[in-house]
C-alpha cells in the first residue's frame, strides 16, 4: 500500500546485522509464518555491537528497522536509535513487544502473553490429574517468569486447580510457623493432594544461600537462575522423609520451553496483526524511537526511554494478586513491612502510569517520510 520496494530480515538477532547476510522477506515468503511456533528469523544472545549495527544500516540504504523482542531487544532499539540520531540518518526505528514474560513496563500486554498462560494450562491440568491420582500427591509445576510472575499468576487464575503460586515478586520462606512446607502439610491433610505452580524466578535468594552461590550472568546481561523446580521439589520431599507416617508421591513438570515454542492462539495472532499496523503507520508518518503498544485498550506509541526505564512487574499489594490469594486460599507469607514496602512500589507505580495518561512529548519526528526498504529484526 505504501510502494516499498525492498524488506529484508535481519537472521540470528543483532549480531546478525553485521555476521550473516539479509534474507528477503515478501508477501508469499511469510504468508504461513503465523501457522508456526518460534522465530524464522532466528534469535541469539547478546551480539549487540551498535557501531556495527548502525553502519549496516547505513551501508545498506536501510531506512525503517523494526526490533521485535521484549525489555532487553527494547533496550537495545533504544540505544540504535540514540545513535542514528547522533548520526543524523534518517531512519525509523520502532519496536515491537514480543516476549511471554509480559515484563515490558507501561504497556497492556505483549505478544505471546495469551499463548503461554493457555499453553500453562495444559501443564497445571496434567499435575493436577497426577496430584489427585495419588495418596498426598503434590504436583509442582515450573513456568516462565525470571522477574515477574505474570505467567504463574494468570495461569493460577484461569486453572483453579492450583492451591499455592509463588512469583518472584512475593518473597516466601519454606521452614517454620507459617512457611510454605507447613501449609503444604496442613492443604494435603485437608486435601489429600494439592498443586503448586512456581515461577522460574522465585526463591532465587532462598537457593543461592542453600548452595552458597555465586551470581553468574549470560551473554545478555541476565542473571542465570537456578532451578527453582528442582530446588522446591527436593525440600518437599526431604521435609515429608522426616515424617515416615506421612508418604507422599511428588511429579515435577517443566514445560517452559513447550510453552514458549508452541504457535500463537488466535487472540495472539488478532493482537499481533494489530502490532505490525501501528508500527508500519507510525513509521511512514515519520515517527521513530518508539514502541507501539496499547495502553488502557487504545493503541499508542511510547518513547523508548519509557519503556526501558524499568520492568513490568506483579504488584502484590494489587487486586490481581488478591485474587490470586482468595483462588488458592494460600498464605501471603509476607510480614507487615514486606506489605508496606509494596505500598509504596505500588503509589509510585500509579503515578508513573498517570504521567504517561496525561500527556508527554511525542517521539521524535523524522526530517522525512520513509519509503524506501525496511529491515525486521
Amino acid at each position: 500500500m505504501y510502494g516499498v520496494t525492498s524488506v529484508v530480515g535481519i537472521e540470528g538477532g543483532y549480531k546478525g546485522f553485521y555476521s550473516k547476510n539479509t534474507i528477503p522477506l515478501t508477501p508469499k515468503s511469510v504468508n504461513d509464518i503465523h501457522k508456526r511456533g518460534g522465530t524464522v528469523l532466528g534469535t541469539s544472545r547478546g551480539g549487540h555491537d551498535t557501531a556495527k549495527i548502525v553502519d549496516c544500516l547505513q551501508d545498506r540504504g536501510i531506512n525503517q528497522v523494526y526490533i521485535i523482542g521484549g525489555d532487553g531487544t527494547q533496550k537495545g532499539a533504544s540505544v540504535i536509535y540514540e545513535e542514528v540520531r547522533r548520526r543524523g540518518l534518517k531512519c525509523s526505528v520502532v519496536g515491537i513487544p514480543k516476549t511471554i514474560d509480559n515484563d515490558i513496563a507501561v504497556i497492556d500486554k505483549s505478544f505471546g502473553f495469551d499463548t503461554a498462560v493457555e499453553e500453562a494450562q495444559r501443564a497445571i491440568n496434567a499435575a493436577h490429574v497426577e496430584a489427585e491420582s495419588a495418596e498426598n500427591g503434590i504436583g509442582v509445576v515450573k513456568l516462565m517468569g525470571r522477574n515477574s510472575g505474570f505467567i504463574a499468576m494468570y495461569a493460577t487464575l484461569a486453572s483453579r486447580d492450583v492451591d499455592c503460586c509463588l512469583i518472584p515478586e512475593s518473597p516466601f520462606y519454606l521452614e517454620g510457623k507459617g512457611g510454605l512446607l507447613e501449609f503444604i502439610e496442613r492443604r494435603l491433610k485437608d486435601n489429600g493432594h494439592m498443586a503448586i505452580v512456581v515461577a522460574e524466578g522465585a526463591g532465587q535468594d532462598l537457593i543461592a544461600k542453600s548452595m552458597n552461590f555465586v551470581d553468574t550472568q549470560d551473554a545478555s546481561g541476565n542473571k542465570l537462575l537456578l532451578d527453582v523446580g528442582l530446588w522446591l521439589s527436593q525440600k518437599i520431599k526431604d521435609h515429608f522423609k522426616k515424617k515416615p507416617h506421612f508418604p507422599i508421591t511428588l511429579k515435577y513438570i517443566d514445560p517452559t520451553y513447550m510453552i514458549r515454542a508452541v504457535k500463537s492462539n488466535a487472540s495472539d495472532n488478532v493482537y499481533c496483526t494489530l502490532l505490525a499496523h501501528s508500527a508500519l503507520h507510525g513509521a511512514m508518518a515519520g515517527y521513530t524511537g518508539f514502541t507501539v503498544t496499547p495502553i488502557n485498550g487504545r493503541h499508542a506509541y511510547i518513547p523508548f526511554y519509557r519503556i526501558t526505564e524499568k520492568q513490568n512487574k506483579v504488584v502484590i499489594t494489587d487486586r490481581m494478586w488478591a485474587r490470586v490469594l482468595c483462588s488458592t486460599n494460600q498464605p501471603c507469607f509476607l510480614s507487615h513491612e514486606d506489605v508496606e514496602n509494596m505500598k509504596h512500589d505500588d503509589d509510585e507505580h500509579h503515578l508513573h502510569n498517570t504521567q504517561l495518561l496525561e500527556g508527554e512529548s511525542s517521539p521524535m519526528k523524522n526530517s522525512a517520510k520513509c519509503n524506501g526498504s525496511a529491515a525486521v529484526v
